[in-house]
């Protein structure tokens, strides 16, 4: 979906960097292996005053199994890793640190109510299978009024985490939520205390899917992590069910929410490997965007389909006389979307990684949920074959006639326009929102440009529907430098953001908002990057200004505004800071507005804390 690129240097071979005593100079490791990135404002390269505000055991995980895995197994050994992580945290290495549960809740029988889900819930990516991000008024228990009252209730603080990004699910009065060093949290959804941790072995991005397993009473939390994991855990006590590796490929990550429906568990899979490309000694690119049907009792995989069919193969040598592979690319970064009267999925794929390019590449997909069959495809742009060498002095796995980088990327939503007409949403980083016809091989009902577009550019995490209109944010992210990699970036202040009401009907603009200001603040770009959400009568779009925003649905106006840029005291005990907003929207339920805040890549402000606000009583 976003430029996906590695935070280190990519190379392999290195000899060992040793002290007198043989112990490893992390100091030199680090300029060695990652300097090159981190201390050159590369995006989605943490800074080093980032790092050094993580835990060690967190550095050493990300290059054991987690998003940096790639570079720390093949590249590094262990005792470089530790020393590398000791050096750029500033602290001692201890392999039994974890977060400590502070503020633990008082035990408790759990679910309360025999049917969970009849109570307010926000459930998934999308609220609904649909994707629609609406939550209807019984379920949000908010109106206008209410959210112009909205005050700060608490804030939870994600232990030594630099980012927050994962959105949260809420069932039954429990807040289920990932985070980067792969902990999982299970928080009393109305005071933040903690009821159980979980510890995965990488990084949880996506959302939460709490779901029953036939008949058992107890619902099952499915997540998965970025090194390609699902996972099933018990939601009342944490207790793991099952493990299962989702895709064998070395770059696979799972980003995306999981749908549960009839029985099978749906999986979206994407992928880093075209930040692997950046290094001109590796042989690009082999991974294939794929959906895995697990069963949801045991993990076991019921069918795999990879939207590219044919398998890659050796191409062309490139430029540095390296082999090269393909077809590849087309990873599905966001949660499926379900079908209620037709037996399909509907997926969003990413560009290609290197040529041929394919026309399954920035595409919607509809896919048979017997077998994955693919029924249709729409692609927004065809030829999009692009990886991070290309934005890079040495180009050398960059493909001929190179694509901008356009995923469509946002979760598609599937909406009723009424008359027995449906249509499918997607937001694309060209900055133009498509409908399509689902019931007519995905022809085209109407396009409408919003932003400019770019590779921060255009719609990045997706839209919201009230089923009147659908609401559209968007990113337009620049750097000062006009370059995101290699040199040393800043977010530009001046460009980026806003959000705009389409029509459902024909796409036409009902309304729009502008991006909110950046001056005066470092490290601040106006992009609304982040996911929109929709509740009766008005909509939420936060912003890497770090500033969440509640608009009125009829004509645009500001409601509400909070800046989220601050220390906050925190209901852990944690040191809580508030950044940047990106990926994840809030999430409404029965009076209360929760929310992430911090996203270090990019060149954002970092943070690491989960807020909860409720109207303040008269």
């Amino acid at each position: 979906m976003k430029l996906k690129v590695l935070g280190m240097a990519l190379v392999a071979g290195l000899p060992m960097l040793a002290q007198a005593d043989d112990k490893p100079d992390g100091a030199a490791v680090y300029k060695q292996h990652c300097a090159a990135c981190h201390d050159t404002g590369a995006a989605r390269a943490p800074t080093f005053e980032t790092l050094q505000q993580m835990e060690p055991v967190a550095v050493v995980r990300a290059l054991e199994t987690g998003v940096m895995r790639v570079v720390g197994t093949f590249t590094l050994n262990g005792p470089q890793r530790v020393a590398v992580a000791e050096h750029v945290t500033g602290k001692p290495y201890d392999a039994t640190w974890q977060a400590k549960v502070v503020n633990q809740c008082a035990p408790s029988t759990w679910p309360v109510t025999p049917d969970p889900f009849s109570k307010p819930h926000w459930n998934g990516w999308g609220v609904t299978p649909q994707n629609t991000r609406f939550q209807p008024a019984a379920m949000a228990g908010l109106d206008r009024d209410g959210v112009s009252k909205l005050t700060l209730a608490w804030a939870f603080a994600f232990p030594g985490e630099t980012l927050a990004e994962a959105p949260p699910s809420v069932v039954d009065g429990r807040l289920f939520v990932g985070s980067r060093s792969g902990t999982v949290y299970a928080l009393d959804a109305q005071t933040g205390c903690t009821h159980w941790t979980f510890q995965a072995n990488a990084a949880v991005k996506g959302a939460m899917l709490v779901a029953r397993i036939g008949e058992e009473p107890t619902p099952t939390v499915f997540f998965g992590d970025v090194a390609g994991r699902a996972y099933a855990v018990n939601a009342a006590t944490g207790e793991q069910r099952w493990a299962v590796l989702a895709d064998e490929h070395p770059s696979a990550r799972l980003t995306g929410g999981f749908q549960l429906v009839d029985g099978t568990l749906f999986v979206p899979v994407s992928s880093l490997e075209e930040g692997l490309a950046a290094d001109p000694n590796y042989a690009c690119c082999t991974f294939r965007g794929a959906v895995a049907a697990l069963d949801p009792a045991t993990g076991a995989v019921r069918w795999k389909k990879h939207v590219i069919e044919q398998a890659p193969t050796e191409q062309a040598a490139g430029p540095n006389g390296r082999k090269m592979f393909g077809p590849n690319g087309a990873a599905i970064w966001s949660a499926p979307t379900i079908d209620p009267t037709l037996p399909m999925i509907y997926v969003s794929t990413g560009d290609n990684y290197s040529q041929p390019a394919t026309a399954t590449s920035d595409a919607i997909m509809a896919l048979s949920r017997k077998d994955g069959t693919i029924a249709w495809t729409y692609q927004g742009l065809a030829g999009d074959a692009w990886n991070v060498a290309c934005s890079l002095p040495d180009k050398s796995n960059c493909p001929d006639d190179e694509g901008p980088d356009h995923d469509m990327g946002s979760s598609p939503i599937l909406v009723d326009l009424g008359n027995g007409k449906r249509a499918i949403l997607g937001g694309q980083k060209t900055g133009v929102m498509h409908a399509i016809d689902p019931d007519n091989g995905g022809a085209v009902l109407w396009k409408t440009r919003v932003g400019k577009g770019g590779i921060l550019g255009g719609i990045e995490w997706g839209s919201a529907t009230d089923g009147k209109a659908v609401y559209v944010a968007v990113s337009d992210a620049r750097w000062d430098s006009g370059r995101f990699f290699g040199d040393k970036v800043t977010l530009d202040p001046l460009h980026g953001g806003g959000i705009f009401a389409l029509n459902l009907q024909d796409g036409k603009v009902l309304w729009q908002a502008p991006a909110v200001s950046c001056a005066g603040r470092e490290r601040c770009s106006p992009a609304q990057t982040a996911a929109v959400t929709a509740i009766p009568g008005v909509v939420f779009s936060g912003s890497m200004s770090g500033v969440m925003r509640a608009f009125d649905t009829d004509n645009g106006t500001v409601l509400w505004e909070y800046d989220s840029v601050r220390d906050y005291d925190t209901v852990n005990g944690a040191p809580g800071r508030g950044g940047a907003i990106d990926q994840s929207g809030v999430v409404v339920v029965d009076g209360i507005v929760y929310m992430n805040s911090g996203y270090a890549n990019w060149g954002g402000n970092p943070g690491n804390v989960l807020l909860a606000f409720k109207p303040k009583a008269d």
